[in-house]
């Protein structure tokens, strides 16, 4: 109880440089006017103070968080960025949207595309939970994550603070049809063995694999919960996480986007219009 009651406080006590910082990323947000990196040197050190600036450019957009991200769960997209962890970024509730949809490149700036395993908790979810509690006590659904970060020429050259900073540069989560997980997988191992595929007008560009995503997304799921309980934010009913991507992102470009997965998931449907 002390630890996650010093941890909240810390996360709480921001500086003067820490806090202009959540309000330029802010400012960004609101205007889609790109910071450069280079300008906030020293500011986020360490992931305590990282989350602090997240935590108060989450409050400084005044809506429901609707859920969250969780970025860094393959080796190679956390070599990218010099960590060996996962990082999570909070995710405001009407920029999770089911597919299909359209997003504006007006609404966007340096913006990627995702394929990602998408749950839902159908009741409050703890780190005491196991994998299999997880399975039964979530809904799942086929994604599409479009990162997208307030800085400027943002991949893969941004900082890891600084990402988390920027809500792990949260965009957009596009969803589709949400099942119970436990009667679309029969067990938890099966979760593991989901594959998909990205297209761009009708052109395939890669395939993924749920192994990717720390060799399960129930596994990512559970250390996203373990981290928010241990700052004093529980992952509450109704709320979704955006587990990690099965493949390396693609640019967003303009155009037609479509992500199919097997195992029952369906599809996600995607429309980017231009400026």
């Amino acid at each position: 109880m002390e630890v996650t009651l010093m941890t909240e406080q810390a996360t709480m006590t921001l500086s003067a440089k820490e806090t202009k910082l959540a309000k330029d990323l802010f400012h960004a947000y609101q205007t889609h006017q790109p910071l450069k990196e280079s300008d906030y040197d020293g500011v986020v050190t360490d992931e305590d103070s990282a989350y602090r600036v997240q935590k108060k450019l989450t409050a400084l957009k005044n809506e429901t968080v609707g859920g969250y991200k969780v970025s860094l769960t393959s080796k190679q997209t956390q070599d990218m960025f010099d960590s060996d962890s996962p990082l999570y970024g909070a995710q405001v509730k009407s920029h999770f949207v089911q597919s299909p949809v359209t997003l504006h490149r007006a609404e966007l700036m340096e913006p990627l595309a995702e394929v990602e395993m998408l749950f839902t908790a159908k009741e409050d979810l703890s780190s005491k939970d196991s994998l299999e509690d997880l399975l039964h006590k979530t809904k799942v659904a086929a994604a599409v994550e479009v990162p997208d970060s307030r800085f400027s020429d943002w991949f893969p050259s941004l900082s890891k603070y600084m990402v988390m900073s920027d809500a792990a540069v949260g965009g957009f989560v596009v969803y589709g049809q949400e099942m119970d997980a436990d009667l679309l997988f029969d067990n938890v191992d099966d979760l593991a063995n989901v594959k998909c595929e990205l297209f761009h007008d009708g052109k395939k560009l890669k395939d993924g694999a749920s192994s990717e995503v720390l060799g399960n997304p129930l596994n990512s799921l559970h250390w996203l919960v373990e981290k928010l309980e241990s700052q004093g934010m529980p992952l509450t009913a109704g709320q979704r996480v955006s587990s990690g991507t099965f493949l390396l992102p693609e640019n967003l470009t303009k155009g037609t986007w479509k992500a199919t997965f097997d195992k029952g998931l369906g599809a996600v449907f995607l429309n980017v219009t231009g400026d």
